[in-house]
């Protein structure tokens, strides 16, 4: 499908910020939006005080006592007056509950028809202002309802207007997205993730976001406990990433694949399983280097999602494109079984980060026939286990990590160079002092492979009492 086909299929799918979404409807923000509509704002005061003009009191009051045909006509009559009263209405007045307010039906007044964003951009353009700095400087301010529905708007000027967002605006409001996304205790997080998923539908935009580490923040806020409806909603906002195949690599670098598998298997919500392997399915469909997709289909089966697939069938589920989407990651994971190499089985392991005692690692023919592999690519692997090294806090990745570069060492001649040249000898030897046994034992072993010559003796020496960390200390070491 043209780039062009896709983005518009995206544009048009369901808004989901609309009133017939149930989620939304119970959102923090639309239940104070809910609160706010019905407050009584006496905007004869304003006009007595002079902190509105005539003509803005005149189209206030006749918008907010019309509604249906007689809200069109008035809108279609006078387009530059709505613009002009809504745009000074938030710049000269200041009270809260009155910012609230305005916000709120301008919010509503987009949501009727989305085609109305251009009343407010043609006004802007007429006057060669930034459409964007009113609203931008409005997520500035201290109160959390102001900056939230500020953010939709933003949201729906920027995907439904003609003229898209650029350049410093749209860097300045999709890193209020990523921050908000990271803020503890959000209790807006919904809408934020919402107008993301807006954002994102925009190749323009998402490739933006993504220069700017924003798959790294959706991958780490998966990985922590969260409800299922932010499971599906930033999860949501990876599916439409991968519309972009060259975000897909980003993707695996943050190892969404393995996060998302761990989500897949705890998940009881259909809506959160139905993205979830949509997001795969296109991991697999839209990368257009082989390798890549290889790579993705191990990760998979690594993450046990043949094994959620094969429970899944079982189900009897509504959507057909659910089933459509269970047969293929079927096919095309067993199928990758197939073809499935032993190097192939450990590269993917140790870039997902989550090492375990699988078959490969205690195997002497693997390290004898695959040790120089693992020097491919300027020392991909070898690099990725050295920082493991540095930043797993998980024992058992320490301890297959701490073996791994060990048997490198013993079965490539310049083994012990390249080890020490990456850091990796300086970071075993701080595991000795580990605080879990088998750390410290892994450590130990391989710190004497980095040093001792008769590999023979050293095998001897440890299958007399492998339990001891004292009983290879009298093998021959060179200084």
């Amino acid at each position: 499908m043209p780039d062009s086909k896709i983005n518009s299929m995206l544009m048009k799918l369901p808004d989901e910020t609309g009133k017939g979404d149930v989620m939304a409807a119970t959102s923090v923000l639309q239940q104070r939006a809910n609160e706010i509509r019905n407050n009584s704002i006496n905007w004869q005061s304003y006009l007595q005080s002079q902190m509105i003009g005539d003509d803005d009191y005149r189209f206030i009051t006749e918008f907010l006592s019309s509604d249906g045909s007689k809200r069109d006509s008035l809108l279609q009559d006078q387009r530059s007056q709505c613009a002009k009263t809504f745009l000074s209405l938030l710049e000269h007045i200041s009270k809260d509950q009155t910012v609230q307010y305005i916000l709120t039906i301008i919010d509503d007044m987009l949501q009727e028809d989305m085609n109305r964003v251009e009343i407010i951009r043609e006004y802007a353009k007429k006057k060669r202002e930034n459409v964007w700095s009113p609203f931008l400087n409005l997520l500035n301010r201290p109160d959390g309802f102001i900056q939230n529905m500020t953010s939709r708007i933003i949201a729906k000027l920027a995907c439904w207007s003609r003229d898209p967002m650029e350049g410093s605006d749209l860097t300045f409001y999709l890193t209020w997205l990523k921050d908000q996304l990271q803020t503890p205790g959000n209790e807006y997080i919904q809408t934020t993730a919402r107008c993301l998923q807006m954002m994102l539908r925009d190749e323009k935009y998402r490739l933006v976001f993504a220069g700017m580490d924003g798959v790294s923040v959706l991958a780490n806020i998966l990985s922590g406990r969260i409800n299922f409806q932010i499971q599906y909603q930033l999860s949501f906002c990876l599916w439409v990433m991968t519309f972009s195949p060259q975000l897909v690599e980003q993707m695996n670098k943050n190892k969404i694949i393995p996060i998302l598998g761990d989500i897949l298997n705890d998940s009881v919500k259909d809506k959160v399983t139905r993205i979830i392997l949509a997001v795969f399915r296109n991991m697999i469909e839209k990368p257009e280097d082989a390798a890549m997709v290889k790579e993705n289909c191990v990760a998979m089966v690594q993450a046990k999602v043949l094994k959620q697939l094969s429970i899944l069938q079982q189900h009897k589920f509504d959507d057909e494109d659910i089933m459509a989407d269970i047969e293929f990651l079927t096919e095309k994971l067993l199928a990758s079984i197939q073809d499935l190499s032993s190097f192939d089985e450990y590269a993917t392991e140790v870039k997902s980060g989550r090492l375990e005692w699988s078959p490969v690692h205690k195997s002497e023919r693997f390290w004898r026939e695959n040790a120089p592999r693992l020097t491919e690519k300027n020392y991909e692997l070898l690099k990725m286990l050295v920082h493991l090294l540095e930043t797993s806090r998980d024992t058992l990745v320490l301890a297959v990590a701490s073996y791994d570069i060990g048997e490198f060492v013993r079965h490539y001649p310049r083994g012990k160079s390249i080890i020490e040249q990456l850091g990796g000898k300086q970071m075993v030897m701080q595991l000795l002092a580990h605080e879990d046994p088998n750390v410290r034992y892994e450590a130990l072993l391989a710190v004497q492979k980095l040093m001792v010559h008769n590999w023979e003796y050293l095998g001897k020496q440890l299958k007399k009492d492998p339990a001891s960390e004292s009983s290879s200390t009298g093998v021959k070491t060179k200084g």
